[in-house]
């Protein structure tokens, strides 16, 4: 069963249940797909689960990104809120490694690119987001690409 199929399926219980938030949320992730999937139909290239998974982490982002918004602005409520709806979107994303594990990931491009400084930031930065895409937040990747290579 597809993300799709899991995300409707979902719905329908959530609508069920009265479950508002959770309903208004999986809506939002489902129009988001439907829009990312009406734009690669001109394409020729169907939708693939990378794809789904870029969907979700862009709902994601835009929920953290609210919930410092909101933090900044003293609205505890609304943090609430984006914070609910973000571990609703979190349900669907592949499991996020650790930071043990996304360190390891790093040394070893660290180590294959031959970095030496902060001055190769660059060489580091893509490779690490290409290998860790979906599975580790960027801003974490970034910070821990700087402090490795700050020591190295």
């Amino acid at each position: 069963m597809g993300l799709k199929d899991t995300i409707s399926n979902d719905l329908k219980t959530a609508m069920k249940g009265g479950d508002k938030l959770r309903l208004e949320t999986l809506r939002g992730i489902r129009a988001a797909l439907m829009e990312k999937e009406i734009e690669r139909r001109g394409g020729d290239t169907p939708m693939s689960a990378e794809d789904e998974v870029a969907v979700l982490l862009s709902a994601a982002k835009r929920r953290k990104e609210s919930i410092e918004q909101f933090a900044k602005g003293g609205r505890q409520d609304l943090v609430d809120q984006e914070s609910r709806e973000l571990a609703i979107i979190q349900e669907y994303l592949p499991k996020q490694m650790g930071r043990e594990e996304i360190v390891e990931v790093i040394r070893k491009i660290v180590a294959e690119t031959g970095a030496q400084s902060a001055k190769d930031f660059g060489k580091v930065m893509p490779v690490a987001m290409k290998e860790l895409k979906g599975k580790a937040d960027g801003k974490v990747v970034q910070e821990l690409v700087k402090e490795l290579l700050a020591g190295a």
